[in-house]
């Protein structure tokens, strides 16, 4: 597989630095941000696979961060990751097009799978509309796109 870039943002530095590091032990590429507004400006310079997206961070919070990201860029997976979240905000940010919900403290192993899972359902997806079109079943491959879309939703 790849490498798979993976965006990180939390604004707890010394939780989001080490999970960087366990990441990258794991062959996962990985970037960074520490507040939503970096996480926006990176996202401009580089898109990501898989973006990880703690909520409760000051300024651009992580459900704003995720309707921008996903109206922006609908195709990048974002998984929530956090430690203060509820239902409501699980049920907001699944609305939004969150891939996954977690909560602080998640194992590494199911994160870790988890971005693999994320990326690969991107890939295939891609993949299968991409056929289509270039096919030239342009409706079709539109359809595709649409059907992965919702079933994720």
């Amino acid at each position: 597989m790849s490498e798979i870039k993976v965006l990180l943002v939390d604004d707890e530095k010394e939780f989001v630095n080490s999970l960087a590091e366990r990441i990258e032990m794991r062959d996962l590429g990985s970037k960074i941000a520490y507040d939503g507004e970096q996480a926006m400006r990176l996202v401009q310079d580089e898109i990501p696979d898989v973006v990880v997206l703690d909520l409760r961070m000051p300024g651009i919070d992580g459900i704003e961060v995720l309707r921008r990201m996903k109206k922006q860029y609908p195709k990048v997976q974002v998984i929530v990751l956090t430690g203060h979240g509820s239902e409501k905000d699980e049920r907001m940010a699944k609305e939004l097009g969150a891939f996954e919900y977690l909560q602080k403290p998640t194992p590494i192993e199911q994160l870790t799978k988890l971005i693999k899972r994320a990326y690969k359902e991107r890939v295939e997806d891609t993949m299968v509309a991409a056929t289509f079109a270039e096919a030239g079943d342009d409706a079709t491959a539109r359809q595709t796109y649409a059907r992965s879309k919702k079933s994720k939703d």
